[in-house]
């Protein structure tokens, strides 16, 4: 792992970077130590700016952005003003001349300082797909679809299930999971600051296939900044991040819809179905990113994607033996030629890029 870059010509606040550093389990090079920038002539200003374009995370100590900012160096993702709070004069301006994409002032964020170096691990992921799941009407099968979509996209590498259907039927009762130890909405609903990817991938309850992050029994109102951050944290952590979204949209989960790289409206090819899912679809924002997965058989896909708006992306015939699965806790997916394993991998090769969206 190559080592973040502290430039701090504090003492403390280098002693103080360091300690969250070696909390973090991270390595950590300190520049700047004698109180100049270049302290071993004009080659150390050449060094500054090599380390500031190749380290993976860079903080900047706020006595000495001015000096940074004379420099000009590229800007670039990842740095982080720091300083003792209260933040000096020009803190805030030099931070936007740097690029900054923070100002953290010490001690107050030292947990979201450690939270940043601690996802250093995840360095070159990249963020995860996110794939919206919503139904067109009440009963529709979405939080079943939504917990397919994940069973079989863990196949291919770590997936997140996130709920955000707090009258829903719940994805861990779906997958089995209810009775697991780990983390759910009631700790993160009202959390504040940087969510560790990695902290949030080994918390959350999970089996053999996918996490899930999930309410308690009795769910509690949801902050949009929690659910923001948490979603921020499962694509950074997640190849795929699958979302289970109420019916009724508003508030964050119009947000997170929003931010999908795909959403799924499922369809009940009826005429209260159909009239159903327009209506929901005319509500959505950018209803390009739509594709229908139409539940049943009988219907013609062409003349229910007509009707709704959207392209349909799977037929999905109704699973035989599905409630009996989900009764023993065995999941909605059992086998790979099952009807909603086959729309869940339409649907996943549309929402990667490995498939087409067509009607």
């Amino acid at each position: 792992m190559d080592p973040a870059l502290a430039l701090t010509s504090d003492p403390l606040l280098a002693d103080e970077l360091g300690r969250l550093a070696a909390a973090a389990g991270v390595p950590l090079r300190l520049v700047g130590g004698d109180g100049s920038l270049d302290g071993d002539g004009s080659g150390g200003q050449d060094r500054v700016l090599a380390a500031w374009s190749t380290a993976p995370l860079v903080l900047v100590g706020a006595e000495r952005a001015a000096e940074l900012v004379a420099l000009a160096p590229a800007r670039r993702p990842g740095v982080l003003l720091v300083c003792w709070s209260p933040p000096p004069d020009g803190a805030f301006r030099d931070a936007l001349l740097l690029g900054a994409e923070r100002v953290l002032e010490l001690p107050a964020a030292a947990d979201w300082v450690t939270e940043a170096l601690t996802d250093l691990g995840e360095a070159g992921r990249g963020d995860g797909t996110l794939l919206g799941v919503l139904g067109g009407s009440g009963g529709a099968g979405a939080t079943t679809l939504a917990c397919a979509l994940a069973q079989v996209a863990a196949g291919s590498g770590p997936t997140l299930l996130v709920d955000l259907d707090p009258l829903g039927p719940g994805c861990e009762r779906v997958l089995a999971l209810d009775g697991h130890p780990g983390v759910r909405w009631d700790s993160l609903g009202r959390a504040s600051g940087r969510l560790s990817a990695r902290a949030l991938r080994e918390a959350v309850p999970r089996g053999d296939g996918p996490g899930v992050l999930g309410f308690t029994a009795h769910p509690a109102p949801l902050e949009a900044s929690a659910v923001r951050e948490a979603l921020s944290a499962a694509r950074r952590g997640h190849d795929t991040v699958v979302v289970d979204l109420p019916r009724a949209g508003g508030g964050s989960a119009d947000e997170t819809l929003a931010r999908c790289d795909l959403a799924v409206l499922v369809v009940v090819p009826s005429l209260a179905g159909v009239t159903a899912a327009a209506r929901r679809l005319a509500s959505v924002a950018d209803p390009s990113r739509v594709g229908l997965v139409v539940r049943g058989r009988g219907a013609d896909p062409a003349r229910v994607s007509d009707l709704v708006g959207a392209p349909v992306l799977a037929v999905m015939p109704d699973q035989r033996g599905l409630d009996e699965a989900l009764d023993l806790g065995l999941g909605p997916v059992r086998s790979r030629r099952s009807p909603l394993a086959r729309a869940a991998r339409a649907v996943l090769g549309a929402g990667t890029g490995q498939g087409s969206v067509a009607a």
